[in-house]
């Protein structure tokens, strides 16, 4: 499990390292490991490292500082270096350290002649005590670039704790970071590309944001042993579809199916059409006739009226796991009596889109979308997956973690209920909520990948998808 620190705790274990650290000695241990990767950049990118071109785009704080200490290092590897400056106050030993090196020095306004005729262009513009997109005379030049760009710990013109762009800003090919990562680097990907972690020796302890690594998310996924039946395995009732919404039920059952759940038992109208698509489904028309299950999967398709409602009440009450998505939250936010039949104990799972935490919150999750996610699962003392193209999954302790996709794959009709199913089986297998939303969000991206291999996605094939992404998940650890 990689973890990922706010920038409070990042100045906090910096301030205690520079306290017991000659002056100069951290920087100089960050910009020789932003050096190497610049190095071996320039070699995957063009070929050779000596007698290419870089240019620095060199801001006023730490950032530029870095950025020319490493120019002076790739002098030395036969690099040509010109370092743009962005205001008058350049990192001064940074700045005699490149010049000593015979890097050439220019003004923002020769800058773009050198920026043009670039191979790389690194940005070291501004860092994380930054905020608010760049100013006029950054944008301008960044807007010049046409070679790839490495960021010096985080794009500039992205909140380094929240990845919101509100204006012009840095989209980088690769981000050397330095300590640790930063909330912006899972939570902007496409703006940072490729990251980068060069170690310079921070103590930074628990960390603020966790993203599951492959081994996590294998060692959650269940596995059937020897003693293990059907029932053991994890019993998830599926309570989805309608008349209208058919395919919404054959979805949510189906990727319970597909995850390797013990049995699945759907409860709704969509039965007939349910068991014409997945045979091995026990279907009954109603959660009360549904039998007995561990875990529920509530709300694609049900509608939002008096019997949708019924519907997550009775699920809500029966002291059961329970993920509710779609329908179902928008019932608990119009209705939040239902959740009067909830013991408070119980594990609940919402999964909202931006829509939807809207209602259950009354206000859009904004910018700061991992606050967004922790107020939500405290205020219903329920684990909040809240969508978008970086998943957010919080729990009412706090904890969070992070979903980044394997792209844009799952912007499609019914996505929501493939992942619905798929939290619902790992529930009723036991898996803690917090870890059954995080490991479900990552194989549900990858089956999104995968699917894409052979034709534009859709849900149909996100839900068959599924085993080979499960496969592939435990390949890596195996």
């Amino acid at each position: 499990m990689q973890g990922i620190w706010t920038t409070e705790r990042i100045r906090e274990a910096e301030g205690r390292l520079f306290a017991v650290t000659p002056e100069g000695e951290l920087m100089r241990r960050a910009s020789f490991g932003l050096a190497v990767r610049l190095a071996e950049f320039l070699a995957e990118h063009t070929g050779t490292v000596s007698g290419r071109r870089v240019v620095l785009l060199v801001g006023s704080g730490d950032n530029g500082g870095d950025a020319l200490w490493a120019g002076a290092f790739l002098r030395r590897r036969g690099v040509a270096v010109t370092a743009v400056l962005l205001g008058s106050r350049a990192h001064e030993a940074g700045l005699a350290a490149l010049r000593r090196a015979g890097g050439r020095v220019v003004s923002a306004e020769d800058g773009p002649q050198w920026i043009v005729r670039a191979d790389v262009v690194v940005d070291g513009i501004v860092g994380i005590s930054a905020s608010g997109s760049l100013r006029p005379e950054a944008a301008r030049l960044v807007s010049l670039v046409e070679a790839p760009i490495v960021a010096v710990d985080l794009p500039s013109g992205v909140d380094p704790d929240t990845g919101a762009v509100d204006g012009p800003a840095v989209r980088a090919t690769l981000t050397v970071t330095f300590g640790a990562r930063k909330p912006v680097h899972v939570l902007a990907p496409t703006w940072c590309g490729e990251v980068v972690l060069v170690d310079i020796g921070l103590e930074l302890g628990e960390p603020s944001i966790r993203q599951l690594d492959i081994a996590d998310i294998a060692a959650a996924w269940p596995v059937p042993g020897p003693e293990d039946d059907k029932y053991s395995q994890g019993v998830v009732g599926v309570a989805a579809g309608s008349a209208t919404y058919p395919g919404a039920a054959v979805l949510t059952a189906g990727s319970a199916v597909r995850a390797t759940a013990g049995m699945v038992r759907y409860a709704g109208h969509a039965a007939d059409v349910v068991r014409s698509q997945w045979p091995e489904v026990i279907a009954t028309g109603t959660v009360a006739d549904a039998g007995r299950v561990q875990a529920w999967a509530v709300g694609p398709g049900i509608g939002t009226g008096s019997e949708g409602r019924d519907v997550v009440r009775y699920v809500l009450g029966r002291g059961l796991p329970v993920c509710a998505d779609a329908d179902a939250t928008t019932i608990i936010a119009k209705s939040p009596e239902v959740l009067d039949a909830r013991d408070p104990d119980t594990p609940l799972v919402l999964t909202p889109h931006a829509g939807e935490y809207a209602r259950l919150m009354g206000a859009a999750p904004g910018p700061d979308r991992v606050k967004a996610a922790r107020d939500a699962a405290r205020r219903y003392n329920a684990v909040v997956l809240l969508k978008g193209y970086v998943t957010v999954i919080a729990a009412p302790d706090g904890r969070v973690a992070v979903n980044k996709p394997h792209g844009a794959w799952l912007a499609t009709p019914g996505s929501g209920d493939v992942l619905s199913g798929l939290i619902g089986a790992l529930l009723a297998a036991g898996v803690d909520p917090w870890l059954a939303a995080a490991a479900a969000a990552h194989v549900h991206s990858l089956a999104g990948a995968i699917a894409a291999q052979n034709a534009p996605t859709s849900s149909s094939a996100l839900v068959h998808a599924i085993p080979e992404a499960i496969r592939a998940v435990r390949s890596l650890t195996s």
